[in-house]
């Protein structure tokens, strides 16, 4: 996991070079919203143009799992200002890996706050599926 903890400390840091060394020639990376962002000088360049622009932007990790040798998924937390207010995105990351431990595959998963503009909730809170489809 030498390379997620890399990755997330150039992430941090801002430190882009470092970050293209933990990713994969072809690395692709597809968004909560299916928005893709291919090889590793156009997805080092889309983090370096959006990170530093975030008020108050900190991350932090809860959970990493890796599922095979090629393989891992990073539950995290994003925060930063939204109109001025601190502002919580759970998210969860799958990557994929090549051979030579390079990041070949993102794929970001956002949890929605019910009322945020995604999938909502009844008022009562989350809503919880019965296992019949309701």
């Amino acid at each position: 996991m030498r390379t997620l903890d890399a990755y997330f400390e150039a992430l941090r840091s801002h430190d882009w070079d470092r970050l293209a060394e933990c990713l994969a020639a072809g690395v692709r990376r597809t968004g909560p919203y299916m928005d893709v962002v291919e090889g590793r000088d156009a997805y080092t360049k889309f983090l370096a143009g959006v990170l530093p622009t975030l008020p108050n932007y900190t991350l932090t990790i809860s959970r990493v799992r890796r599922l095979d040798p090629k393989a891992a998924v990073v539950e995290l937390s994003e925060r930063l200002d939204v109109n001025g207010v601190s502002t919580e995105f759970p998210e969860v990351l799958l990557f994929e890996f090549d051979d030579d431990e390079r990041i070949r595959t993102v794929d970001v998963f956002v949890k929605q706050v019910p009322g945020a503009g995604g999938a909502s909730a009844s008022a009562g809170g989350p809503r919880v599926f019965d296992g019949r489809g309701r």
